[in-house]
């Protein structure tokens, strides 16, 4: 992992206007190094996706920014202040610079386009300058990347898994080499075992090509395997940010050490979560 910061949140605050108003999301200040996997975990409700949103500039109202910066540091060298960029400039920066895996994107595939045709418009839309032989190639090379095959380039996503979907739409996360993704719950809903490769997968994308990942999910124990470093939000806050074995062996955080203790261990007592004992350690 490169020291080399990414991305720097300064006092990022979300508050829902409604009557009262909510504060979601409450001084939240970061840093994330280039090529680091940032787990950010906490119980639903604490304010992880309105975060992840608030972050690309994708909140709706009720939902308003009421303070704080997003720094983008990109790889050019240039500082990219997110607050500053106009719809039109935030649009393609998104998937461009930073893309987003969202929570139940395994069922966000168009049913009647094939997969083919849906990584086709990535490409169509944000770099108009290929051609419809090179975008072909691009996304039959990127389903061969991320396990599922250059064959399933003509498939509808009804004829996949949701293993294989949920593949489907990290390739597409991954179209643009972006230098940020943020994954939101992304193994919701797969079994242990599909949940397990996709997590190797990732960890294996990301050394290879370098990006940067937020992932974000309530499964502390799952951020133990994986992250380099986890923050651990509650009520809008982040009570607790340290790296990832930091976190298990010594958590300073009660609410953190109440996560960790409400995970079985699969040996020995049920007190709580055994580090290492679900995808065989980091």
């Amino acid at each position: 992992m490169s020291t080399e910061t990414l991305l720097t949140v300064s006092d990022f605050s979300v508050v829902y206007d409604v009557d009262p108003p909510v504060e979601a999301v409450s001084g939240v200040t970061l840093e994330l190094q280039r090529g680091e996997i940032l787990g950010l975990a906490g119980e639903s409700g604490c304010g992880k996706t309105t975060l992840a949103y608030g972050i690309q500039r994708l909140l709706k109202p009720p939902a308003i920014i009421t303070s704080g910066h997003t720094i983008f540091h990109d790889e050019s060298g240039e500082d990219i202040d997110l607050n500053t960029l106009n719809p039109a400039q935030m649009r393609a920066f998104r998937w461009d610079k930073v893309s987003m895996v969202f929570q139940g994107a395994m069922n966000s595939l168009n049913p009647v386009a094939k997969i083919g045709a849906q990584l086709d418009d990535v490409f169509e839309t944000h770099r108009p300058e290929m051609s419809a032989a090179e975008r072909r190639v691009e996304g039959e090379r990127l389903l061969e990347i991320v396990g599922v095959g250059s064959e399933r380039y003509r498939s509808y996503a009804h004829e996949l898994s949701g293993g294989m979907r949920q593949r489907v739409m990290i390739a597409m996360a991954m179209a643009l080499r972006p230098q940020l993704m943020i994954m939101d719950e992304p193994t919701t809903a797969l079994d242990v075992l599909v949940q397990r490769e996709i997590l190797i997968q990732i960890s294996e994308l990301r050394k290879e090509l370098g990006f940067s990942v937020i992932f974000i999910t309530h499964d502390l124990p799952l951020l133990l395997e994986i992250s380099d470093r986890i923050a651990v939000m509650k009520d809008g806050r982040i009570v607790e940010l340290a790296p990832a074995e930091q976190i298990y062996r010594d958590a300073e955080h009660e609410y953190t050490r109440k996560l960790l203790g409400s995970f079985p261990s699969l040996t020995g007592d049920r007190g709580g979560f055994s580090y290492g004992t679900q995808t065989g350690g980091r």
